[in-house]
Parts: structure tokens; C-alpha cells; sequence
């Protein structure tokens, strides 16, 4: 860990590689949504084919799996977001270090900016964006090759995605009453769990290069000052 300005930089290594780790879990986790997605649109659309002999054993099957699907992705994001939101007040804390004239939003929005609604929408991807752009090599210049800020707005607009296609797919099974009705529910929920799982890989990359790019500029150390390296999270 090393001081600049008087300020001390956290390394963001050990918890990066957590979240990393989680957000993979979490994929695979969606990934297997998507399994149980397909098996109750094949079903509905078998019934809604006319196929209701031998089916209701099936529909069980298919009811809970879709259950259990649901409930491993609860408990995915829940421990996911708490790490993640840590990780994130940690590299806000360092982005003051490395360029405080950059930063526009206090830190604490870092892990409040996800529960105020309609702030929720933009002001983590603005508290990320800040991070990124402080911790590039030249955060007053045009970034370097590696170091545009591509993944950041691919993830945030898959996030969003996932949000809104989650819900209207919970909407839509909710309200079902007929066939057809199931049908078009269970199509929606495999687009939400497939956008969800391309949102968290997307999630890991941008994790790992905001992870990289800060370690790298605090071995380099900030502007004119040299920092020390960071210590990384197996040694502390």
C-alpha cells in the first residue's frame, strides 16, 4: 500500500479477483436459467401444440426447476453485489488518488448510487466511469489502446437490459392465464437469463481491467510522484 498526497491507495487485487470469481459463478449459475427457461417453453409450447397427454408430471419438473433457477440466481447477486459494491468504493477511493480533479461524485455514491431509485439507472456506470478514466495512464489526454472505456458501456447497457427483460418476463408468468399467454413468458425469460449471462461476463472483463489498470498506475505511481506498490490482498 503506498501514500500519495498524503493519501493512501488500497489495492484492489484480492477483490478483484473475488468478484471476478463471482461474476463467473453468477453466469454459470444464469447459464443453467437458460436450461430451465428452454425446458418450460418446450413444455407450454408442446401443450400449446395440443400435447396434454402424459404432461403433467413434466409441468412439475418444469415449475421447479424454473424455481430453483430463480433461487440460486438470488443468492448469485445477492453475494456478488456485496463484494462488488466493495470493490467498487475501493477503486472510487483510489480514482481520488490518482486524478481528485477527475472524480465529480463523493465515494459513498459508489455504494448508495445502487439503491436510490432512478439514480440506480446511471450513477454507478458515472461513479465506474470516473474510476476508469482516473486510473488510465493519461486521464487528462485520449486514452490508450486498452484503456477506452468499450466494456464499461457494453456491461452497463446489458445491465440494464437484464432489469427490464427480467421483469417483464416476472410480469408476464405472473399474469399468464392461458397458453399462449405461457408461451410468450417463457420465451422472455430466456432472452432476460441469456442478456443476464453475457452481463456478467462483461461484468468479470471490466472488473479485471479496472483491477489491472489501477495496480499498474500505483506501481508507476500517480502524475510526477512515484507510488509505492500497492500490496496485494494474500499479503496484507
Amino acid at each position: 500500500m503506498g501514500t500519495v498526497h498524503g493519501s493512501c491507495l488500497q489495492s484492489p487485487v484480492g477483490l478483484g479477483r473475488a468478484v471476478v470469481v463471482l461474476l463467473c459463478a453468477v453466469a454459470a449459475v444464469d447459464l443453467f436459467a437458460v436450461f430451465t427457461d428452454l425446458r418450460l417453453y418446450g413444455f407450454v409450447s408442446d401443450v400449446a401444440a395440443g400435447a396434454w397427454e402424459g404432461m403433467e408430471e413434466e409441468a412439475e419438473r418444469a415449475d421447479l426447476l424454473l424455481e430453483w433457477g430463480g433461487r440460486l440466481q438470488v443468492l448469485g447477486i445477492v453475494a456478488t453485489g456485496v463484494v462488488f459494491v466493495i470493490w467498487l468504493h475501493r477503486v472510487r477511493k483510489n480514482a481520488a488518488v490518482f486524478a481528485p480533479d477527475v472524480v465529480t461524485s463523493g465515494a459513498g455514491w459508489a455504494i448508495g448510487g445502487w439503491f436510490v431509485p432512478i439514480a440506480n439507472l446511471f450513477m454507478p456506470r458515472r461513479i465506474a466511469r470516473e474510476s476508469w478514466r482516473a486510473s488510465t495512464r493519461h486521464p487528462h489526454g485520449a486514452p490508450e489502446k486498452g484503456e477506452r472505456a468499450t466494456v464499461l458501456n457494453v456491461w452497463w447497457t446489458l445491465w440494464l437490459l437484464t432489469m427490464f427483460t427480467g421483469r417483464a418476463a416476472g410480469a408476464l408468468y405472473d399474469r399468464a392465464e392461458t397458453v399462449d399467454e405461457l408461451v410468450r413468458a417463457a420465451r422472455m425469460y430466456v432472452v432476460a437469463d441469456t442478456v443476464s449471462t453475457a452481463a456478467a461476463l462483461c461484468a468479470a472483463f471490466f472488473v479485471h481491467r479496472l483491477t489491472m489498470m489501477q495496480h499498474a498506475k500505483a506501481l508507476r505511481g500517480p502524475g510526477p510522484v512515484v507510488a509505492e506498490p500497492m500490496v496485494s490482498s494474500h499479503t496484507q
